[in-house]
């Protein structure tokens, strides 16, 4: 008798043994323990080794905040350490909260940022904080506390700071939440709902949107018609567009009975990449949502609603594995 050959609906549609869940469960926690001894370790370290470099002064108790940030609109604070030594141009922008590190290297290269007076356009010159930099002549500084909002972003915001054509932007909806800058990690269509983190934090952001660590978002599609079987294979296998080929990581019917519904994994971080595999095809989206992104869920926040992450997720993101 033929063996039959594994689902591609496998992910969605099927569960795990109890036993296979519990020993899921048992790696995941000594993979977190293991993570989480090393991350100690190293701040151990730092610490030891700063003050080689600065033994005077009284040791200051820890003042970092232990609530946790989903059960209060107050922000976490997650302090960052005073920067002495050179950094690129790009990065220090980045860290100042006004843009990721590619979108700062762009305006550098514009000619729109100066360094103590002097236009400089190469994006990894060195600078240091005491350095006096001006982008579009207002005067930037290192971002002190780094924050890190997570969102659950309506139809009908755009995904930027601001815009001049006085569209609703996600920052009309976190508001207040935070006196730091913060921008939006990747990008959302205006008519794409679902998870968005916004931080200060221009390393994480460079991390998490850089093509190398192919980080996973999953989206929840809505067809204006069911998906064809012969359809949904050439999905898997890729569709050719015109900016190169497109492929996702996992394809499956969320509810068997309704083929509009699908569930989309994918690492590209390509404009319009899930709308455009579908249209290349003959389909309209109906309706676009992320659910995941970098295994953050959408739990506990409602359309519209945000939440500044956890200690612990913040962790999570900056020693994520590649492919998180």
């Amino acid at each position: 008798m033929k063996k039959k050959s594994p689902s591609h609906f496998d992910k969605f549609t099927k569960r795990k043994s109890n036993a296979a869940i519990k020993e899921q469960f048992k790696q995941e926690k000594r993979k977190v323990k293991k993570e989480r001894e090393e991350y100690f370790d190293k701040k151990k370290a730092e610490a030891r080794a700063l003050n080689k470099r600065t033994p005077t002064g009284p040791r200051t108790p820890d003042t970092e905040s232990k609530q946790s940030p989903s059960s209060s609109r107050q922000s976490p604070v997650h302090t960052r350490p005073v920067v002495t030594e050179q950094m690129p141009l790009n990065k220090f922008i980045a860290h100042s909260g006004l843009s990721g590190r590619r979108e700062a290297a762009e305006i550098v290269k514009k000619g729109l940022v100066k360094v103590n007076n002097e236009v400089v356009t190469e994006p990894g010159h060195k600078v240091t904080a005491t350095d006096e930099i001006k982008v579009n002549g207002k005067k930037i500084f290192l971002a002190k506390n780094l924050v890190y909002i997570l969102l659950n972003k309506p139809k009908d915001y755009i995904t930027t700071t601001d815009d001049p054509q006085n569209r609703k932007t996600v920052l009309d909806i976190i508001g207040r939440a935070t006196k730091e800058r913060v921008y939006p990690v990747g990008r959302l269509d205006r008519n794409t709902s679902g998870l968005l983190l916004l931080t200060n934090d221009g390393e994480l952001a460079q991390k998490l949107t850089h093509p190398k660590n192919e980080i996973k978002k999953v989206y929840a599609v809505t067809l204006n018609k069911p998906l064809e079987k012969k359809d949904f294979e050439q999905i898997l296998q890729g569709v050719v567009l015109e900016d190169g080929l497109a492929s996702v990581d996992v394809l499956a019917y969320a509810d068997m009975k309704d083929k509009t519904q699908i569930g989309v994994e994918i690492h590209s971080g390509r404009n319009r990449i899930v709308r455009r595999i579908f249209e290349h095809l003959g389909y309209d989206v109906r309706n676009l949502d992320r659910v995941i992104f970098a295994g953050l869920t959408k739990k506990n926040i409602e359309r519209g609603k945000w939440r500044f992450l956890t200690e612990k997720e913040v962790r999570d993101l900056k020693h994520f594995s590649k492919g998180k």
